[in-house]
């Protein structure tokens, strides 16, 4: 029993615990975003169905999951090599009983579109604009992406580019984080971040990372031009393989004593800097 000194109310917990797995409050999973089966999964490829991830029990080796290998040649998709024990948290029934027969694999379906990054420049060009992109290197923490997109929309970013792995998942919590900015600012998933910034290079934007470990301040970059703007991991930053492709590198002022910012607040403050010298 817990006692409220508040109301003066006694709980029973175990009884409220007993509750909520009978009533399925405590559902571990959203079932309607999950493929369960390896043959399951090579038809939802084979249909064209978009992927977000896929899970795969550590060991597994048949002619199904062969064939799935090779259904997934070619394909864009993070695959996650993960123990049995994983696979039966998310199918089991919050009862305890056996849910689904996973097979194995789990795949989960992607709740937005993901494009490409050439093609999507291309159309930005087209359309007279001077490109304002974001580059997320391995952003992971779900609503930290979330709010990240959202800040993003709202500063006329005309997309983010995220790698294959290393990345958030964006799920329906990403979404809600984002007030629904993720059904309206283009995400592109890439294999090889390196070969995107060079192709970003190329094609005449500057590549401009933000970190703290630099000199320069964001007020001394030129946001003005097709810029890309790079935001790391809050723990090791930008990786190295990035700063070098860097035009510039810049960080925002803190004359405080705390260490750091969270990211999707360092991000809020570079892209609203790029939108005050593109407006005013």
């Amino acid at each position: 029993m817990w006692y409220n000194p508040l109301f003066g109310i006694r709980y029973n917990i175990a009884a409220i615990f007993a509750y909520t797995l009978k009533n399925h409050v405590l559902c571990p999973v959203n079932e309607e975003n999950l493929i369960f089966g390896t043959r399951a999964v090579i038809e939802a490829l084979e249909a064209g169905k978009e992927i977000e991830k896929i899970l795969l029990q550590k060991g597994l080796s048949n002619e199904l999951y062969h064939q799935l290998r090779n259904a997934l040649k070619g394909q864009n998709i993070p695959l996650q090599f993960v123990p049995p024990e994983k696979l039966k948290r998310l199918t089991d029934l919050p009862d305890g009983k056996a849910g689904k027969n996973h097979q194995g694999v789990i795949a989960y379906l992607t709740q937005i579109t993901y494009y490409n990054a050439e093609d999507l420049l291309s159309s930005v060009f087209e359309k007279g604009k001077i490109p304002l992109l974001l580059l997320l290197d391995r952003i992971t923490d779900v609503r930290n992406f979330g709010a990240i997109a959202r800040t993003a929309e709202c500063a006329g970013v005309d997309f983010i580019i995220i790698p294959t792995r290393g990345a958030a998942q964006i799920n329906g919590d990403a979404i809600k984080t984002s007030a629904g900015a993720l059904h309206r600012i283009p995400v592109c998933r890439e294999e090889n971040l390196k070969q995107t910034l060079e192709f970003l290079k190329e094609s005449g934007l500057q590549i401009i990372s933000c970190h703290e470990k630099t000199d320069k301040l964001i007020y001394d970059a030129d946001f003005s031009q097709p810029t890309v703007i790079i935001m790391g991991n809050e723990e090791s930053g930008i990786s190295g393989e990035y700063l070098k492709r860097s035009d510039m590198q810049v960080k925002i002022p803190m004359p405080g004593k705390t260490a750091s910012l969270n990211v999707s607040v360092a991000t809020g403050i570079v892209l609203f800097e790029a939108v005050k010298q593109r407006v005013l």
